[in-house]
């Protein structure tokens, strides 16, 4: 589904370091920077709370238009600072890009289905990289389960991808790992057998040289 943009409008920044960067926040806007191929870099500052609900309902890859002096200037959500306190946002980076221009993002992957009975389903890897039309990119990608057994495993290719996607992860990632469950005993097994091994190890490594057949 092709994405409709939301807009924000935004102001230049004349000032920066640490002391500007407090002031905005105390005002209750956040600093970022536009990169884009090009051109130089814009200094902009956001309404804190605005950029917030874009961020949590579209996903770190979300699509606005920054509106900067009457433009409207098209970017992806690249990189973001939180406070490790507060959780807001301190700084947010944005790329430029144009319409029908194509970029790698990373995308959440979420299994569907269930698998066979008795089997326990281990999700290995939470994303993969695509390269996918910027105006297209999907909130998630599913990878199905259905029916799969113990023993079965599922790789980057097995995921779906939206038309126009191509995949960029490494195709032998894997993603999703078909076990079972391991009850207490085997788990007391396995330590017993661990236990065994390495006493039998220390009571070779103690023995006296003649009797390992040194010299």
């Amino acid at each position: 589904m092709a994405i409709t943009p939301t807009v924000i409008k935004g102001e230049r920044r004349e000032e920066f370091g640490k002391g500007s960067a407090r002031r905005l926040r105390r005002d209750g806007k956040i600093p970022g920077v536009l990169y884009e191929k090009g051109i130089e870099n814009i200094h902009f500052a956001v309404d804190l709370i605005e950029m917030t609900a874009i961020v949590r309902n579209d996903g770190a890859n979300a699509i606005v238009e920054l509106e900067l002096d009457g433009e409207k200037l098209m970017a992806m959500v690249k990189h973001i600072d939180q406070n490790v306190i507060t959780l807001d946002i301190d700084h947010i980076d944005l790329f430029g890009i144009k319409r029908g221009e194509k970029v790698t993002v990373e995308v959440p992957v979420v299994m569907e289905g269930e698998a066979a009975p008795g089997a326990v389903v281990l999700q290995e890897t939470d994303y993969v990289e695509i390269e996918i039309d910027a105006l297209s990119i999907p909130d998630e990608l599913t990878v199905s389960i259905e029916g799969k057994e113990i023993g079965d495993a599922l790789y980057a290719t097995d995921v779906k991808l939206p038309e126009g996607a191509e995949l960029i992860s490494d195709a032998e990632t894997l993603i999703v790992n078909v076990t079972y469950e391991q009850v207490d005993e085997d788990l007391e097994a396995e330590a017993e057998a661990a236990e065994e091994g390495g006493a039998e190890a220390g009571a070779e490594s103690d023995a006296p040289a003649e009797e390992k057949g040194e010299e």
